[in-house]
């Protein structure tokens, strides 16, 4: 899978929650100031050809879907920034954020519950 740019992903965002979009409906998404249409639409046929949207025509108007889930487009981006800049070590990531990200009681708190779960299921296998 490849990466995409800044703006693809921006555009991405918007499919992936509106599930289906015209280019207008996606530049009705976008913060200001917003890229020209011409812009938007030069982005999406790029998703399409990159293999991350499809669409269905309605005569000259094209009505985009994602073909790629938000879901497994996170972990590919994920396992490349683990790898990346972590070495492959979650324990150094989740250091990382904690410290860096200046996290609070409640937060930690939260995550512990989560890892302290995810340790339950494991011991329950």
């Amino acid at each position: 899978m490849k990466e995409l740019t800044r703006a693809e992903e921006q555009i991405m965002q918007v499919l992936w929650e509106l599930n289906t979009a015209f280019v207008n409906d996606i530049l009705e998404q976008l913060p200001e100031p917003r890229p020209a249409y011409n812009t938007v639409s030069t982005i999406v046929r790029i998703l399409e050809k990159k293999g991350f949207v499809g669409h269905k025509a309605f005569g000259k108007s094209h009505q985009y879907h994602p073909l790629i889930k938000k879901k497994d487009y996170t972990r590919h981006v994920f396992k490349g920034m683990l790898s990346g800049y972590f070495g492959n070590s979650m324990r150094q990531m989740v250091s990382f954020f904690a410290r860096e990200k200046n996290l609070s009681i409640q937060e930690l708190e939260e995550i512990k519950q989560i890892i302290d779960s995810e340790i339950n299921q494991k011991e329950d296998q």
